[in-house]
């Protein structure tokens, strides 16, 4: 598994998305209860950024329609979504964020 910089720890926010691009892949980047989670970036329900909402209990709401993704799996626990948005492995050395654009589901 190849791991690529996505960002430096230090640029995140805590509870606050933040949006990269890795080889053409929209992610969103979010520190949230001790641990950094990489998500696709993009409503599988809605084509808009997840990185523009709100960040609750491992949790990422699009800012659109209110569809809830786990940041963990990126199965939605709320409608409209029904299927889920890859997520990627991180890594954290030193101050960089680390992923790999191998999909964990």
């Amino acid at each position: 598994m190849t791991f690529v910089r996505a960002c430096g720890l230090g640029e995140l926010e805590e509870d606050t998305p933040k949006r990269v691009e890795l080889d053409g892949t929209p992610l969103s980047i979010v520190q949230t209860e001790g641990e950094v989670f990489a998500i696709h970036d993009i409503c599988s329900h809605a084509n808009v950024s997840l990185s523009e909402g709100e960040v609750d209990d491992c949790h990422i709401e699009c800012w659109l329609h209110g569809s809830r993704f786990d940041l963990r799996s990126g199965k939605p626990d709320a409608l409209p979504a029904t299927r889920p948005v890859p997520v990627y492995p991180v890594q954290i050395d030193g101050d960089d964020v680390l992923v790999s654009l191998t999909q964990e589901s």
